[in-house]
């Protein structure tokens, strides 16, 4: 099974596991086919991270294939130009690295080798995996009304960067839902990556392009920030937790978020989880929200630069503490410092009992706006998230790994269970993630139910610089006046609102039967075969 909010990008992960390839492969042939598909939210120009299960280990594998800042990426070289902030668009705002493409390199270097006594069985050819991807680039796929939207939401900031009008307004318009959409310079990329592999993206003559792109365009990164891109490839963070074993990805993602906010919730023994859409759970999720988010906000950077060891923030004794402080009634003052974000979540599962979680992205929609002309890759602006402030927690130097709104989540339940769930939305990711995962195994609501249930959102998601509490609209009027009377700052939005995310989940069990569940907020699909 595959999960993708992308239909055809479930579609090409489905295909190659019907053919004998594992999750693994399915999942680099879908995060391909997502680049292509869902190109406002995600591309080859991002950073991506995995989780990857295997039947018989204690913890899965994670992945963390981040581009760091550019060997000439320094405060100075942004004073000397009158800056005193990291632009959020444009070439000097993509001065990281890409790393996703690392990533799937790395990730199929497991596929193709063993843990202990299990042999994973990759053998597919990577031109295989990437077919679809290359079909749809080049033939062209319906665009969603979400990336016309967003097209047209972002159109006046974006039309004047490089390449971005030339991709995203064939004819000198943005394409109407349905329309043919097609990247035909990706498509070249595409199929050079399929001929010469994935290190030529990085080491090869399809870097040198891409490194003449960037120099073009007015980026910073260079040829040996490219070469130099590597995945890093360990163990996952693990938060025991009442019902399992909780996983995700260590800093600096905010994984470590996620676990804390469920391993909070996990000690509120005033909740009573008889009801998903209730006060107490509700309360109980926000609240937890803001203590793991003040948590993050102190301590969560590139783990080089950390005082603490990501797996401290999790012990028993620092949860109980910050537990204590939430009162059952009434909500902590807020706003605090938040961060915006825009991503892609999928899973993956064979039938060897392997799953994978995986999430990439290019940061805000249409990350740095800047689209490299021969390679028609699109860069991120994660590096926009640098701080130019010498004693700022995130601070620039270079070489250094920018923070992360991306985790993709797993649990192995005390039943047998395993469980991968994700979403995209920047602050919203590990509250979409608590929200799936509560009603799913605390309140034993079905896994469709779970995903698509009305959501909620404390502060930013992508693109939003909002600190409210926003609540879909299909909350009772009971709820929403309960939590304004707490102290909770209240606004209601769509009944299906996109500002909530595109969350997924997959849950292999222990007979071997596999769910799945793709959010009606995107344009996904949960497909087996």
């Amino acid at each position: 099974m595959v999960v993708a909010p992308h239909h055809l990008a479930a579609q090409a992960g489905r295909d190659v596991l019907g053919e004998g390839g594992n999750a693994i492969e399915a999942m680099v042939a879908a995060a391909a086919a997502i680049s292509v598909v869902y190109p406002h939210m995600n591309g080859l120009g991002g950073d991506g991270f995995w989780l990857i299960h295997e039947p018989g280990l204690s913890r899965p594998l994670a992945i963390s294939a981040i581009g760091a800042a550019g060997a000439g990426v320094t405060p100075e070289s942004y004073a000397a130009r009158g800056l005193d902030a990291v632009p959020t668009r444009g070439p000097l705002a993509a001065n990281t690295s890409a790393g996703t493409v690392a990533g799937w390199q790395a990730a199929l270097a497991v596929s193709a080798g063993s843990a202990g006594s299990v042999v994973r069985g990759g053998r597919l050819p990577l031109a295989r995996l990437l077919e679809p991807a290359i079909h749809f680039a080049r033939d062209g796929f319906p665009a969603t009304e979400s990336q016309v939207a967003n097209t047209l939401a972002k159109r006046e900031e974006l039309a004047d960067l490089p390449g971005w009008a030339e991709v995203f307004l064939p004819a000198g318009s943005a394409p109407a839902p349905g329309d043919l959409f097609k990247q035909p310079a990706l498509a070249e990329t595409l199929t050079r990556l399929a001929e010469a592999g994935l290190e030529d993206f990085y080491r090869g003559e399809l870097a040198r392009r891409i490194a003449a792109d960037l120099a073009r365009a007015g980026s910073p990164i260079g040829a040996d920030d490219l070469a130099g891109q590597r995945a890093e490839t360990g163990e996952a963070l693990r938060l025991p937790h009442s019902r399992g074993t909780l996983f995700n990805v260590p800093p600096p993602s905010q994984g470590v978020v996620s676990l804390i906010l469920l391993g909070l919730f996990d000690r509120l023994d005033w909740i009573d989880c008889g009801d998903g859409e209730g006060f107490a759970h509700i309360h109980g999720l926000v609240e937890a929200t803001k203590r793991a988010f003040l948590v993050r906000n102190a301590e969560v950077t590139d783990p080089a630069f950390m005082t603490v060891t990501p797996q401290e923030l999790l012990s028993p004794a620092r949860l109980d503490r910050l537990a204590a402080d939430i009162d059952p009634a009434r909500a902590l003052p807020w706003p605090a410092p938040s961060v915006p974000g825009d991503t892609v979540w999928l899973a993956s599962a064979d039938a060897a009992g392997r799953v994978v979680s995986f999430i990439h992205s290019i940061y805000w929609e249409f990350g740095s706006g800047v689209v490299l002309r021969d390679s028609g890759v699109q860069w991120q602006n994660r590096g926009s998230s640098f701080s130019l402030d010498p004693v700022a927690l995130n601070t620039l130097k270079p070489g250094r790994l920018p923070f992360h709104t991306n985790n993709p989540a797993m649990a192995y339940l005390g039943d047998g269970r395993v469980l991968a769930y994700g979403a995209m939305g920047g602050d919203g990711q590990p509250q979409t993630q608590a929200a799936v995962f509560t009603r799913y195994v605390l309140l034993g609501e079905g896994l469709e139910q779970a995903v698509a249930a009305p959501r909620w959102v404390l502060a930013r998601t992508w693109g939003a610089p909002r600190d409210d509490l926003r609540l879909e609209a299909r909350f009772s009027p009971e709820l929403v006046a309960a939590l304004g009377a707490a102290g909770h700052s209240v606004d209601l939005v769509d009944a299906f609102d996109e500002v909530m995310g595109h969350a997924g989940a997959l849950v292999r069990h222990p007979g071997g039967g596999l769910e799945g569940a793709s959010d009606p907020r995107c344009d996904g699909g949960a497909l087996g075969t």
